[in-house]
């Protein structure tokens, strides 16, 4: 009997525990006792899942994290839409780069926004030999030449950069003063840094804190301050993610006076330091700069989560209480607008997705964030985890998300999570483009949630309908009658061979 079909939550604990140690046979022991630090089953009460995380993965098992250089470019850096990244190194990475997430932006591309612009300073071989600075000038030079109306460059430095020796501080000083101060910020994201693209988000926090904010001086305030000014911080628009939550926080009547990074100007993120509450989305990528903000410039900071209507209207209420009466009657206002929407969403597809069991391995804060909006449809996440989480990514999980006897897996290996998904057979996998088209391949319906599989938004009320949707979509596609997974029969055979 699959672990699907047990409701007793110690046979299910039992069970879990079972396929931890059954895939950890298949290990030489040494990698096996590595692997056995990743991988749990949550026990209520356990304030970190009972796993290791941000430890360096096991060289072959093919994991699925990014690097450095990932996490920086192509999750901080890249989504400010009026600023050049210059993808300094070889073509690879620039291309691997490329317009890799849908971050929407509102803009001109190639005049005043670049977001889904590659470039790249293309090194060559005597590039590695003889350095690449006087090369990062002259891009940087025919950047101004071709693109005279972008607000700041960035540079983000792949593997051969650091092994060589490129100073790229000196030449973004030294172009910044022929620019007459133009904001130009070398990013230390070697991809060999560290042990995931976590360490990337951290750099460019650093960048942007030593580089943007630490420049600024005594510039004038961009705006007059109110007491209700707010910043988004680490939410990247996927799909318009980051519109459908500005959307509420001005109807509770706050004013988003910055969001970033995605469709963020430079401009914006100058002018976060002036905010009087930052909101935080991403904690992985962003509660760096967060934390510098507060203790710098005093500005509190607050995690929200706007996934699936339980979740939102909680944040609604959190984000409220650092303000008057006015924003929390606001909040509550908002929250009653939208909850006959969410009513007829949950009408509409809780009777198709109740009971449906979901397997999520994603990064960022989504394995945890994604939950609420999962049950509010009446659905179970059985089995979570994280690309590149670190302690405290897990210790939320566990002390305000999954339930007891929920399998745990960090930077979880190709073989293991397609073992874990043949043995707990979930109605749905939520994963990324790697994982996506061999769970579907075996049958099993999937939906891409680094990017909304070229959907979404996910985000705020509107996002859930959205999301709702999709999962319905998903699961319910009649094309599964035609390919089931290995572990089913089909219902009826006739139909299978007429349809060939």
């Amino acid at each position: 009997m699959s672990v699907s079909n047990v409701t007793d939550i110690a046979e299910v604990k039992a069970r879990n525990q079972a396929l931890i140690e059954e895939v950890l046979e298949v290990y030489p022991v040494k990698t096996a006792k590595k692997r056995a630090k990743h991988l749990s089953v949550h026990e209520e009460g356990n304030s970190d899942c009972g796993v290791k995380s941000n430890i360096k993965s096991v060289p072959g098992v093919m994991t699925i994290r990014g690097c450095a250089y990932a996490g920086s470019k192509g999750v901080v850096w890249g989504p400010i839409k009026d600023m050049i990244h210059i993808s300094h190194g070889p073509v690879g990475c620039g291309q691997y780069s490329w317009a890799a997430r849908r971050n929407y932006y509102i803009g001109t591309t190639g005049i005043d926004t670049f977001v889904t612009m590659q470039f790249t300073s293309d090194f060559q071989e005597k590039d590695i030999v003889f350095g690449g600075d006087k090369k990062l000038a002259q891009v940087i030079d025919e950047i101004q030449t071709l693109f005279p109306l972008n607000k700041g460059i960035s540079v983000q430095s792949e593997c051969p950069i650091g092994l060589i020796g490129d100073d790229i501080e000196a030449v973004s000083k030294a172009k910044s003063k022929e620019y007459d101060g133009k904001t130009i910020v070398p990013v230390r994201c070697e991809g060999f840094r560290g042990v995931s693209q976590s360490l990337g988000h951290h750099i460019a926090n650093d960048a942007i804190r030593d580089w943007v904010f630490d420049k600024m001086g005594d510039k004038p305030a961009p705006f007059e301050p109110t007491p209700y000014d707010v910043a988004i911080i680490g939410d990247y628009n996927i799909g318009g993610d980051a519109w459908s939550s500005r959307i509420l926080l001005e109807e509770m009547g706050l004013r988003v006076v910055a969001q970033w990074s995605g469709d963020g100007t430079i401009a914006e993120l100058e002018a976060t330091p002036r905010a009087k509450l930052n909101v935080l989305h991403c904690y992985r990528s962003m509660n760096y700069i967060s934390r510098h903000m507060e203790e710098k410039y005093g500005i509190p900071w607050v995690e929200y989560n706007f996934f699936g209507p339980s979740k939102i209207a909680e944040s609604l209420r959190r984000i409220a209480s650092f303000f008057d009466d006015k924003i929390k009657e606001g909040a509550e206002a908002v929250i009653a607008k939208y909850q006959p929407l969410m009513d007829a969403v949950i009408a509409r597809y809780k009777p198709r997705l109740e009971g449906k069991k979901v397997m999520l391995y994603v990064g960022g804060l989504r394995p945890r964030h994604v939950i609420g909006a999962y049950e509010d449809l009446g659905m179970e996440v059985v089995g979570t985890g994280y690309e590149f989480g670190h302690n405290d990514d897990y210790q939320r999980t566990a002390q305000h998300y999954v339930k007891d006897g929920t399998l745990i897996y960090d930077d979880v290996t190709g073989y293991e999570f397609e073992k874990f998904v043949e043995k707990i057979q979930p109605d749905l996998v939520g994963s990324g483009i790697k994982e996506k088209y061999v769970f579907q391949k075996m049958g099993v319906p999937f939906r891409q949630m680094h990017s909304w599989d070229y959907s979404g938004p996910y985000h705020g009320y509107d996002g859930f309908a959205i999301f709702a949707r999709d999962m319905d979509m998903a699961i319910n596609a009649p094309v599964w009658k035609l390919a089931p997974p290995p572990w089913k029969k089909p219902e009826d055979d006739a139909y299978l061979l007429a349809a060939e």
